[in-house]
């Protein structure tokens, strides 16, 4: 759970059940000691003079927030000090400055399901629920559930949703209406459409293609299992070798081994996605955020040929991953604390959320997705599959631990296995025992 110092803790107890801290409607004292009154907008006006730091990833996300900051600085008078790291380098910059317990960065982008359990154990991330708490005008209940589970640790907001994805099927339309076969609403489907459209000797397209490198496949996976009834782990109880849960894997395995190409296991989303642009496959699925990738460029032969579907259905349903990619989280050694809240507050509210988007970073607010001027640029029959898929899907597509790394690997590993022909039960039981003493040895005191 985590760590919350005892000021904020007391501060908590002291305000359930009451609007944020009265701010929203009576005024609230800002982080000098000064009162300030928010506008109607809701930021206040006593930030002129003040600055905050903020640290973030290289991503669609972060550029949209940098293009539109200058306007956030001229109404509030906060001058934000932004810089931008690669991913990896934002992970190891954060840890750094966690580790010494430094008041900077106040706010930062993170990959919630690979850092946020992580940097909250370590203490580092400042509980959110008391700033959202009666922000009528916010609307925290406008993002998808979906995506707040995303950014939920123990019960805790910890993070606020930035960008989203969701695991969707891509397919050929032409190909699909020249062999009379219609798109595929279940696993099934999927598998026998793959197996009938996997011609790589005569037509040069394999049935299927998804990632095959052993930690990268995981996230993928993900939807395998939880369509079929299974999990990672359920609490403290890794669960990789469920019946359900070889369910899913026999499949994920079934599909690339018997229809997918060569060399799998050295493909992540960028070679499979490339595979696919250059119309070497029938079927292809991954995370919905890189369409414009799989579809190709103006100059692809399949650009107009591409159809966007829900993930297929397994026997617990169509149970597609739907996440937070990328999160706002607020340092919890910062000293400006409520300057840090109006940036996480502006740069996730409906109105950036809406021009975000339209700048090409899908977002996790409903509202948007559901207003014609949120939505203009996608294709229709997108749409209609990402709104769906919030709306059904899950909130996690990896194991919930902090050691995600060693744990992606355990679980990827059950697929080479299986790709290898080899023993896939025996590989689960092995990675179940293992899976289990790693969520053991971080349980442990």
């Amino acid at each position: 759970m985590i760590r919350i110092r005892k000021r904020a803790r007391r501060l908590l107890t002291a305000i359930a059940g009451l609007t944020l801290l009265a701010a929203m409607t009576a005024g609230c004292r800002g982080d000098d000691g000064r009162t300030e009154r928010p506008g109607a907008d809701g930021l206040g006006e006593s930030l002129l003079g003040r600055s905050i730091t903020v640290y973030m990833g290289n991503s669609p996300a972060a550029e949209a927030i940098r293009t539109l900051l200058p306007e956030f600085e001229a109404k509030t008078g906060l001058k934000v000090d932004l810089t931008s790291f690669t991913n990896e380098q934002l992970s190891q910059k954060l840890s750094v400055q966690f580790a010494a317990g430094s008041a900077n960065p106040d706010v930062f982008m993170l990959r919630p399901l690979e850092e946020l359990r992580s940097f909250g154990v370590g203490g580092s991330l400042e509980p959110l629920n008391r700033f959202v708490s009666g922000d009528a005008e916010y609307d925290f209940a406008d993002f998808s559930q979906a995506a707040v589970e995303s950014v939920t640790l123990d019960g805790t907001i910890a993070a606020m949703p930035l960008s989203t994805e969701q695991q969707i099927l891509f397919y050929r339309k032409d190909l699909l209406e020249e062999a009379g076969l219609p798109v595929p609403r279940t696993l099934d489907e999927l598998e026998a459409a793959a197996g009938r459209l996997h011609d790589p000797a005569g037509g040069g397209v394999y049935g299927f293609v998804a990632r095959g490198q052993r930690n990268a496949l995981v996230t993928q996976l993900s939807s395998f299992l939880y369509s079929e009834g299974g999990d990672f782990q359920q609490g403290g109880k890794a669960t990789i070798n469920t019946p359900e849960a070889l369910e899913g894997i026999n499949r994920y395995v079934t599909l690339l081994r018997r229809y997918g190409p060569p060399g799998v296991f050295n493909m992540g989303w960028q070679q499979a996605a490339g595979l696919f642009s250059q119309g070497k496959a029938a079927f292809y699925t991954d995370a919905s955020a890189i369409y414009a990738i799989a579809i190709g460029s103006e100059q692809s032969s399949i650009k107009d040929k591409v159809g966007f579907a829900l993930f297929p259905a397994g026997r617990a349903g169509a149970k597609p991953y739907s996440i937070t990619a990328w999160g706002l989280a607020m340092n919890a050694a910062s000293d400006r604390k409520e300057a840090a809240w109006q940036f996480i507050r502006w740069a996730t509210g409906k109105d950036i959320v809406m021009k975000s988007q339209q700048m090409g970073n899908p977002g996790a607010r409903r509202s948007v997705w559901s207003d014609p001027r949120g939505v203009a640029g996608f294709p229709e029959s997108y749409i209609a599959v990402v709104t769906e898929s919030m709306r059904i899907g899950v909130g996690h597509d990896r194991p919930q631990v902090v050691n995600v790394g060693a744990a992606r690997d355990l679980i990827g590993d059950i697929v080479v296995q299986g790709l290898l022909e080899e023993d896939i039960r025996a590989a689960a039981d092995k990675a179940n025992r293992d899976f289990q003493a790693l969520i053991d040895k971080e349980r442990s005191p």
